[in-house]
């Protein structure tokens, strides 16, 4: 038995036979991704999980790109200014510690273990073996999360249905929406916004915007449901534009990245809480136009979007593109839009169940007029953009760090 304290009440655990299985393992046993996904089955979870969550002030992302530095941006200006602060973002690139962000660094593998082990106490086993690796992931966030003044909570790939909307929020930002998971998320921008911009529950902060037909939905929704909708320029005032200069100097951010600081600080506008200049000086998240090196960039970006973003960073510069793609992507138009930046591209071989087939690829490539060859190893005289997928980034510092 053990006794687990939630909200000044001492709660007695008793301890599944099956519940000595560590983390890894039991994640190791579950798909990372399903055909079909049963949409009941997080609330319904969540209603028996409920009372073991103490509440925290919720802020939550959803949208297609920019979620995870528009969190971190956010989180971490929180931290600094002295505030309890967690922040979920998923997926990782190397360790599944990197989701799972505390007070100013990755969650350790203790904290994560014991509070598997309360998880694995409070279900049935029934309830532990359907739940998918997501939702799990996200329930055990949110026990180690507990106690946290603010807690930035990011969506996974969907909104309304995601397993983190059904978590009371004070506030939801929405970054950029496009096109991506269109077998899950619907085959149109409306339906795709539609989707993501139903999780809203009582306020939000819209980011710039690409599609019309998502500031629509958004006024729909404001009508139909009575709740807020804020745009950037409600909370940017001019002493707030000069410090994003700042911070975006100081941090040598790209235009996007300043455009998901823009959103963080909008939000922390709302909250009413006072920021400076130096409650950014730590804030970038790894991965995403990430220079590792002299001649080496990743980024974690897998979509048209992420595409015309490093493009619109990166030109006129040339790369030898390190690169592979999912089935589901668009790679042939992610490839057109990155063309002008190409030297040539150098395919690395990603260990996925979702991976395109090399064969594929390289038709793709060779319609485009691409030169390619299979990547090998890094030459210290070639400048290198590593892009595609986290699978990819992963793929490539596991070779690259040896």
């Amino acid at each position: 038995m053990n006794i687990y304290i939630k909200q000044k009440k001492m709660v007695e655990i008793k301890w599944h036979t099956d519940s000595n299985m560590k983390l890894q393992e039991f994640l190791n046993n579950k798909p990372l991704y399903y055909d079909n996904i049963d949409y009941t089955r997080m609330p319904r979870l969540y209603k028996k999980l409920k009372d073991y969550f103490v509440p925290s002030k919720i802020i939550h992302l959803i949208g297609t790109n920019a979620k995870g530095t528009t969190g971190r941006f956010l989180a971490s200006a929180l931290c600094d200014m002295g505030y309890k602060v967690a922040h979920y973002s998923s997926p990782h690139i190397l360790n599944f510690n990197e989701r799972i962000w505390l007070n100013g660094k990755e969650v350790d593998d203790e904290i994560l273990e014991f509070n598997h082990e309360i998880l694995q106490s409070i279900l049935e086993s029934y309830d532990l073996n359907e739940l998918s690796y997501f939702e799990y992931t996200t329930f055990l966030a949110m026990l180690i999360f507990n106690a946290s003044d603010y807690i930035v909570l990011e969506a996974g790939l969907g909104g309304e249905f995601d397993a983190t909307a059904v978590f009371d929020k004070i506030l939801t930002l929405v970054t950029p929406i496009d096109f991506d998971h269109e077998a899950f998320l619907g085959s149109n921008i409306k339906d795709i916004a539609k989707t993501k911009l139903n999780s809203i529950q009582n306020n939000a902060i819209i980011s710039k915007q690409i599609f019309k037909e998502v500031k629509e939905i958004t006024k729909e929704l404001a009508l139909g449901q009575s709740i807020n909708i804020y745009e950037l320029n409600d909370f940017l005032e001019d002493e707030d534009r000069k410090k994003i200069e700042e911070i975006s100097n100081n941090l040598s951010l790209v235009p996007y990245l300043t455009q998901n600081l823009s959103l963080a600080i909008s939000a922390l506008k709302f909250l009413k809480l006072n920021y400076e200049v130096n409650n950014f000086k730590e804030s970038r998240l790894f991965g995403r136009l990430s220079k590792i090196s002299n001649n080496i960039i990743i980024d974690v970006g897998h979509n048209t979007l992420a595409a015309k973003a490093i493009l619109n960073a990166l030109s006129p510069n040339k790369y030898i593109l390190v690169y592979n793609s999912f089935q589901d992507k668009n790679y042939k138009k992610i490839l057109d839009i990155l063309k002008p930046l190409i030297l040539y591209v150098e395919i690395i071989d990603i260990q996925n169940q979702r991976s395109e087939s090399l064969e594929l690829i390289q038709d793709t490539l060779k319609d485009l007029d691409i030169d390619f060859s299979e990547f090998e190893k890094v030459s210290e005289s070639n400048q290198y953009l590593v892009f595609g997928s986290f699978s990819v980034v992963e793929a490539f510092l596991k070779i690259y760090n040896g």
